[in-house]
């Protein structure tokens, strides 16, 4: 993951540990001043719901890419494709056996 996706995942856990913290408060806090820390915890869950929508977004991004790059270098290169999922099935296929 790049820096981006990484301070937006923990930005959210950030403000999913806070909205913890609030909801803890507002639990033991009585009246007006449990519904306004409970306000303040739903408010943050809201912001960690958008942000890592930000990150599943910028992973769904780069996944799409990177298969349209595979696709494309399997088109190029076919044989070099072939050999290179034959060595690796060749390689998976000597650990498993080693088991």
């Amino acid at each position: 993951m790049n820096t981006n996706s990484e301070t937006l995942l923990d930005q959210s856990q950030d403000i999913l540990q806070e909205a913890e913290q609030l909801l803890l408060e507002a639990s033991q806090a009585g009246g007006k001043d449990a519904e306004a820390l409970y306000a303040r915890a739903v408010e943050r869950l809201r912001m960690a719901k958008v942000r890592l929508v930000e990150v599943e977004q910028v992973a769904v991004a780069k996944a799409k890419k990177a298969a349209k790059v595979t696709d494309e270098y399997v088109h190029d290169h076919p044989w070099q494709a072939i050999g290179v999922a034959a060595a690796v099935g060749a390689l998976v296929g000597m650990l498993i056996s080693r088991r």
